[in-house]
């Protein structure tokens, strides 16, 4: 059966206010974002007769996949690719906060994460408790992301040359990949409506059902969150065992039976510390410096300001906005059914065998001249 917990609720003179409102900013630049592409969308759909706009490059940061690939492409070959190299200062933002604040970009930024933590409070109103599946449940259900994790990295990795990962990223699927994105949403199938619907209401009763269970890219976080310096920990001397913490971990940690919290489902937003009754009995502390206490709102100012210097960089160094001219679009968009994305069991096999082609034809072009 369903364990059953009850919630606590937390101090709002912590840090959850200062969280709610980074994570409300971001979720309407997200918005922004949209309607920006939105217009840019509109601008292809008139053939260029509506009114040109810019296409945002934030809309890269949900590519995550073509990001991924993006930074193993700049790790074999020390080249940032062109095509979504938004996407790929994004994907270093986050490892880089994951790796110095532990996986916080799932409780800081993510707007899925926040519409997932809207939809389970939501849930605890109406149920007035916390539902927590059976560990026998639990566990196999929560290895799921880390099998797609590592379904995408050996497919990336292991499968893929170098050669045919720039022929990927190079080719037009890869391009209009986050116009194809949008029309999924836009002209969204029964069958994906139906799956978004499931998750929404598991969601209900399985507080962060998503994030807890399918998100590769949550999994991914929560490995290098491991590394991170920055760890919550408990003094057993003062702590009375009131159990609030546990109760008040959205992850379901059992922060009072460990002395540092060290687990890829720790998000770092602190429930935990806000709610602790004995002063200075759990709090984050930087490990590398003799256990010295960290201040909750420099975990704020360092989140932002890691993925505002990172994201500002790029735009200095002329690597936030892709080089595809709106000509380019406007021809791609009128071709964009027929690109696929290479599909079947065969399909890095495929890839390696068109690039090296390609390679080939480009040979016999130079040894001509």
């Amino acid at each position: 059966m369903n364990k059953k917990i009850k919630i606590v609720r937390i101090d709002e003179k912590g840090i959850q206010k200062i969280r709610f409102i980074v994570q409300s900013l971001f979720a309407l630049l997200c918005i922004w974002i949209g309607i920006e592409f939105y217009l840019f969308i509109r601008f292809l759909e008139t053939d260029g007769a509506a009114s040109f706009y810019q296409r945002p490059p934030g809309v890269d940061g949900f590519l995550p996949i073509s990001s991924f690939m993006s930074f193993y492409f700049l790790l074999t070959t020390g080249e940032i690719h062109q095509a979504h190299p938004a996407g790929l200062f994004i994907f270093l933002a986050v490892i880089l906060i994951s790796f110095i604040f532990g996986k916080s970009f799932c409780s800081w930024f993510c707007p899925i994460g926040f519409l997932s933590e809207l939809v389970g409070d939501f849930g605890e109103k109406v149920f007035k408790r916390r539902l927590k599946l059976p560990k026998f449940l639990d566990y196999p259900l929560r290895s799921l992301k880390y099998l797609m994790l590592g379904f995408l990295v050996y497919s990336v990795i292991f499968m893929m040359t170098p050669l045919a990962m720039k022929y990927f990223l190079d080719s037009p699927y890869n391009i209009v990949a986050d116009i194809k994105m949008y029309y999924f949403f836009a002209k969204i199938s029964q069958t994906s409506l139906i799956v978004i619907s499931v998750l929404f209401i598991l969601s209900i009763f399985i507080r962060n059902f998503w994030c807890r269970f399918l998100c590769p890219y949550g999994a991914l976080l929560g490995i290098f969150s491991l590394l991170s310096p920055n760890k919550i920990q408990r003094n057993a001397k003062s702590c009375i065992d009131c159990g609030l913490c546990n109760k008040a971990c959205p992850s379901f940690i059992k922060v009072d039976s460990v002395k540092t919290v060290i687990s890829d489902e720790c998000t770092s937003c602190l429930n935990c510390v806000d709610v602790c009754p004995v002063k200075d009995t759990l709090q984050l502390n930087t490990l590398l410096l003799k256990k010295k206490k960290v201040n909750k709102q420099y975990v704020a100012i360092g989140v932002v300001s890691i993925f505002m210097i990172v994201t500002g960089l790029a735009m200095l160094t002329g690597n936030w906005q892709n080089k595809v001219t709106k000509e380019e679009y406007l021809l791609h968009y009128k071709l964009m059914n027929s690109y696929g994305h290479p599909t079947g069991p065969n399909a890095m096999k495929q890839l390696n065998e068109q690039a090296n082609k390609e390679t080939k034809r480009e040979v016999r072009k130079i040894d001509k001249i």
